[in-house]
């Protein structure tokens, strides 16, 4: 698979059913050429048009399946929302 096809790809959580948003960009490590983890960019501050409060990064780990329009996730909401935020 290759990267412009996953930025195709909706991400939503298994835990509550949230629609995150599209893959906006992959981590990988270089030394090994895995990937470490997709990054979702956050939704927009006002109107969905002025910037991003913070972009969610999944952990490869976290991701339960990549299918043909979507990719899965299984994270806590709150306590991920937190540690994305910064809080």
């Amino acid at each position: 698979m290759r990267i412009a096809e996953l930025k195709q790809k909706e991400v939503i959580n298994c835990k509550d059913c949230e629609r995150l948003g599209f893959v906006g960009d992959v981590d990988f490590d270089i030394e090994t050429g895995r990937m470490i983890a997709i990054v979702v960019p956050g939704p927009c501050k006002i109107w969905g048009i002025i910037g991003r409060d913070h972009e969610y990064v999944i952990p490869f780990d976290y991701i339960k399946q990549i299918g043909m329009d979507i990719i899965l996730v299984d994270i806590n909401p709150e306590e991920f929302l937190r540690k994305c935020a910064g809080l």
